[in-house]
């Protein structure tokens, strides 16, 4: 007994272990996830977010067309069950209920052109946009600063040498060394072109590199903003494409059964038909219901009943206002119910 309480207890442990180290793992695994995430440039992360919003919608349109293909496939299979019904039966017990005095135009089937499942108000289409990085915006406008602040450098060297720049002509090769030798007396260091220009360079390449990198950083917390804004109205998109789907599977499988509910149907009629023919060639065409043998009456009354509940099932749209009708449901459920009575009575 003590063996196999121990033996109890370090299963329980060893379960226990197994959770804590798969809670340990899942932990692990959102850090990481987090952290990757974060080092993620803010334009990488646009573009991922843009792709994932992409794919949700693509997602969302296969699935709703795929829903309208098997919705086509299900009205041909309902059209041709309808047909086989009248031809297999429905036409025939009517005609013979008429030669035996019960003459109804209303129970004549109304042909209704049903019209594949189309939402009331289409959606309207979402058009996504990709984001620029704003590498190359930012590239113009750096050049721009770098020359400026060269321009601006010059200007200022000539200022402080007492000389005239005239913008509106290329500087001399002999105002251009003063200039930067100018450069290199006015950070301490003794007269020398090169690093006076090598001073220009870099200053005008120090301007560029940060207007390069605060027009990409804008241009990624844009992008951002952009895609996050996008993804959310993806979203809102496929819930509500969701939610037609929806609507158009329920309809798949209504008219699954009423496939199935009218070759049923199309069995009992057969079968109403040769018992309405034996009445009429042995009874013959009575005036009043009464005359009708007992159990005569009983099966024009319930071959009366079924033609009616079909017809009014038949004759009622399955789909209203882009969702599927109340109506045709309880009527399904009504001529389930006359089938299940019938298939009571016969067996």
């Amino acid at each position: 007994m003590n063996n196999k309480n121990e033996m109890i207890e370090e299963s329980s442990s060893e379960i226990e272990t197994t959770v804590e180290n798969e809670h340990l793992e899942e932990q692990a695994e959102s850090i990481l996830v987090a952290k990757k995430e974060k080092k993620e440039k803010k334009h990488q992360h646009a573009v991922r977010l843009v792709e994932q919003a992409k794919q949700i919608v693509k997602d969302a349109h296969e699935q709703t067309e795929a829903c309208k293909l098997l919705l086509v496939g299900d009205l041909k299979e309902y059209e041709e069950a309808k047909r086989s019904l009248r031809a297999g039966g429905y036409d025939a017990c009517s005609s013979l209920l008429e030669q035996l005095g019960y003459t109804n135009q209303n129970d004549e089937p109304v042909e209704e052109n049903i019209v594949v499942f189309e939402p009331k108000e289409e959606i309207a289409p979402i058009t996504l946009k990709n984001v620029s990085s704003g590498k190359f915006t930012g590239f113009m406008l750096s050049l721009l600063g770098g020359v400026v602040t060269a321009v601006g450098l010059a200007y200022l060297a000539t200022e402080k040498l007492g000389l005239t720049l005239d913008i509106t002509k290329v500087p001399s090769s002999e105002t251009l060394e003063k200039i930067a030798t100018w450069f290199s007396t006015a950070v301490g260091l003794e007269p020398n072109v090169y690093v006076g220009a090598g001073i220009v360079g870099v200053a005008s390449l120090a301007v560029m590199a940060i207007i390069y990198a605060i027009r990409v950083s804008l241009r990624g917390s844009k992008n951002l903003h952009f895609a996050v804004k996008q993804l959310a109205e993806a979203e809102l998109y496929t819930e509500e494409k969701g939610n037609c789907k929806a609507e158009m599977d329920k309809v798949d499988a209504h008219m699954k059964e009423t496939v199935t509910l009218l070759k049923m149907y199309e069995v009992l009629f057969n079968e109403q038909k040769g018992k309405l023919e034996r009445i009429l060639h042995i009874e013959g065409s009575k005036e009043k219901s009464s005359d009708y043998h007992e159990k005569s009456f009983l099966e024009i009354r319930d071959t009366k009943e079924l033609l009616r509940t079909i017809k009014d099932f038949i004759s009622t749209p399955m789909s209203q206002e882009g969702k599927l009708s109340e109506k045709s449901v309880q009527l399904l459920q009504r001529a389930k119910t006359q089938m299940d009575r019938m298939l009571e009575r016969l067996y």
